[in-house]
């Protein structure tokens, strides 16, 4: 896979469209959805699998991908919450509590990320 960045592109779920904010660099990663009321969306965090909820302003559905964007587990986090390390982890996406339910985001499910010209090839190795 191409070398990840910053910036928005669309998360494909089966045949919904979702718009998504890519968030690669340490900076963008480690701000996440701190100080915000809310998301149209999602936000793809790469190449971590774990996060915390603590400063945020809203619960959160966390999932929790491979190195194949195929959905390993999916949670709802309330603010002031760290989360359990996913060892087999790759991205992690976040979204507004009860938004991953009503796209049908589940385990085992693949979804597909598409952003700036560059559609991101799932890989093995995250």
């Amino acid at each position: 896979m191409g070398k990840w960045v910053d910036g928005t592109g669309t998360l494909t779920v089966a045949a919904l469209d979702v718009p998504l904010e890519v968030a690669a660099s340490y900076r963008a990663r480690r701000r996440g959805l701190l100080g915000r009321d809310g998301i149209a969306g999602a936000l793809l965090i790469v190449r971590t699998n774990s996060v915390h909820t603590f400063g945020m302003r809203f619960p959160i559905d966390v999932a929790h991908l491979d190195g194949s964007f195929t959905v390993r587990s999916v949670v709802t986090m309330r603010p002031g919450r760290l989360g359990m390390i996913r060892p087999r982890g790759r991205h992690v996406l976040e979204a507004e509590a009860g938004a991953m339910a009503e796209w049908g985001l589940e385990p085992g499910v693949r979804v597909r990320v598409s952003y700036g010209r560059v559609t991101e090839a799932p890989d093995r190795a995250g």
